[in-house]
């Protein structure tokens, strides 16, 4: 009976959140453009799915996934389960102990990325603009690696306590330096890529996996320490996709000066 309730809430909830731009988009088309709107039974169904779908997502956040990273964090967390920690108590354990956590945060930040609809349509556009220049799974296992690594910094710097601002500008000086040097192709791709990834999959899980985690480890605050996954979600892809690009040109070059060679020494043989 509570689901019911909290779906019926959620449902309500996100039908007066999107009427207003059901409400402008019909006033435009009436003011601006001045025609009746097009297959509006069309749109009136479209209209209802998308309420029905946003109200059944948030009660599956409320439900699951937030839940589910609190429950592994606090888990991952536990004295217990950490090692040493009956002999040092909860108190006495160092960074290098919670490296459960920390493999956690990796392979959730990677999975999650790979299952990111958002990522697959860039990826799949990305291949056919490009003329398979850009592999799509080369494209999305790069930034997945960029999330993973992401993910888990987060969780070191929720861990130890050091402050956000020196991951997130040493992250973005790096940046600027990748953008100097990698391929103009990949560039904007890579500036993109940290915003698709931050999607409807994995900011939930990671969100709550950042809150679990600064709740479990002693002496963190959930408000001061618990955000801010989000952010090495968004920047860490940056760089891998930048890393992937030139590495990309780099074996081009090495495969290049190896054909010259090759070429080179038949050119000698075939002289001697």
């Amino acid at each position: 009976m509570d689901l019911i309730i909290a779906i019926i809430k959620f449902v309500a909830g996100s039908a007066i959140e999107i009427l207003p731009i059901v409400v402008f988009l019909y006033v435009l088309q009436w003011l601006v453009i001045g025609e009746p709107e097009p297959n509006k039974k069309k749109i009136a169904v479209g209209f209802v799915l998308v309420v029905l779908g946003y109200g059944l997502f948030l009660v599956g956040l409320e439900q699951t996934l937030f839940p589910l990273g609190r429950l592994m964090a606090a888990q991952l967390t536990d004295p217990d389960f950490l090692r040493d920690a009956l002999d040092q108590g909860a108190a006495g354990l160092s960074w290098q102990d919670y490296y459960w956590v920390l493999l956690f945060a990796l392979a959730v930040g990677f999975s999650t990325t790979l299952a990111e609809p958002a990522l697959i349509a860039v990826s799949m556009k990305a291949n056919a603009v490009s003329g398979g220049t850009i592999g799509i799974w080369g494209l999305r296992v790069a930034v997945a690696i960029g999330v993973g690594v992401g993910v888990s910094l987060g969780c070191f710097r929720i861990i130890t306590g050091i402050p956000l601002y020196y991951f997130i500008a040493g992250g973005y000086v790096l940046v600027i330096v990748q953008t100097t040097l990698a391929p103009k192709l990949i560039v904007p791709l890579a500036y993109d890529s940290g915003g698709v990834t931050t999607s409807t999959v994995t900011v939930p899980l990671v969100t709550a996996l950042g809150l679990g985690l600064a709740e479990a480890v002693p002496g963190r605050s959930p408000l001061l320490d618990g955000f801010g996954l989000v952010a090495f979600a968004s920047l860490f892809p940056i760089i891998s996709v930048l890393a992937y690009g030139q590495l990309a040109v780099l074996k081009e070059r090495v495969s290049t000066s190896d054909s010259d060679d090759s070429d080179q020494q038949q050119e000698d043989n075939h002289a001697l």
